[in-house]
């Protein structure tokens, strides 16, 4: 198969855009023209991955979409067991949730997003429009509108000095600028279940997912929930769990119980709090959480 770029169309260019919307990553509506949201999809599909970012799909991006279609569920009741926690459940699931006015969602987040929720919500807890309005709102700004599944750690070496400034004392910094595996193994070293920088863990278990689970223990709670080695194979929270992921992430720290204390910005800063230890993108999040129950009420 030929390169697909921008501007490509045909067949090859449909079959793409339906794999990048079963997987999460596009949105759009399927038309066999390589637009502007399919080049944002692939180039979103290739950072989650670790791929060279061109938004271009040649033969290693088209291996990953290949690999990562075959690894999603192929069907069925998107309501019914651990199917439902899959971040690969079809756009064309029906939606439907109990408690949950889902409805107004529909072209504010992903269709594959959307599809996905009711299985979260029976599965982890998700009772009210309140706390899915709360979740949504974290997973947004986590996410950048649903498209990082995985942690970008591109850094330079200014930047690196400015965000984990305790990691590089008395090291050469610019031995790690722009070297992703370098700067993860170094910063989420010997924490979180993790072995040392030469072991790799740190950049092995980066934060992955709509909220960012990141850690050798995390990982290993959350595979002894799904049932699928996610040790083992990482890149499934990812590819396969992003939603999952978060909303475990949720159930896990008892975050449902600040979701319900009200639809304020004072319950979003508490929210923010627990999700991101501080309240980086604070704004955004309120915003967030405005539009979504504004959806949902």
């Amino acid at each position: 198969m030929a390169t697909l770029k921008l501007g490509s169309t045909g067949p090859d260019v449909k079959a793409l855009q339906q794999k990048l919307k079963a997987l999460g990553f596009y949105s759009n509506g399927v038309d066999s023209n390589f637009g502007s949201g399919t080049d944002k999809a692939v180039r979103a599909f290739q950072e989650a991955k670790g791929l060279g970012v061109d938004g271009k799909v040649g033969p290693g991006t088209q291996a990953a979409l290949d690999a990562a279609a075959s690894a999603a569920p192929s069907g069925g009741d998107p309501a019914v067991g651990s199917a439902i926690v899959s971040g690969s459940v079809p756009a064309t699931a029906p939606v439907t949730a109990p408690n949950l006015n889902l409805a107004g969602l529909a072209g504010k987040i992903p269709d594959a997003v959307l599809a996905q929720i009711p299985a979260a919500a029976a599965e982890f807890k998700i009772k009210s429009n309140l706390r899915l309005a709360h979740f949504l709102a974290q997973c947004a700004l986590e996410s950048a509108g649903f498209t990082a599944t995985v942690e970008n750690l591109n850094y330079s070496a200014q930047r690196l000095l400015q965000i984990f400034p305790k990691y590089f004392k008395n090291v050469d910094v610019n031995a790690y600028a722009r070297n992703p595996q370098k700067i993860g193994s170094r910063v989420y070293a010997n924490r979180m279940g993790n072995g040392d920088e030469a072991s790799g863990d740190g950049f092995r278990y980066r934060g992955r997912g709509y909220i960012q689970l990141t850690g050798k223990n995390n990982y290993t709670s959350f595979t002894g929930f799904v049932g699928e080695d996610c040790v083992a194979n990482p890149d499934l929270v990812a590819t396969k769990y992003p939603l999952a992921s978060a909303a475990f992430f949720f159930n896990s720290n008892k975050i449902w119980t600040l979701c319900d204390q009200g639809a304020n910005d004072a319950t979003v800063t508490k929210v923010t709090k627990a999700v991101n230890g501080g309240t980086h993108g604070l704004a955004e999040r309120q915003q967030n959480f405005k539009k979504f129950w504004q959806a949902l009420k």
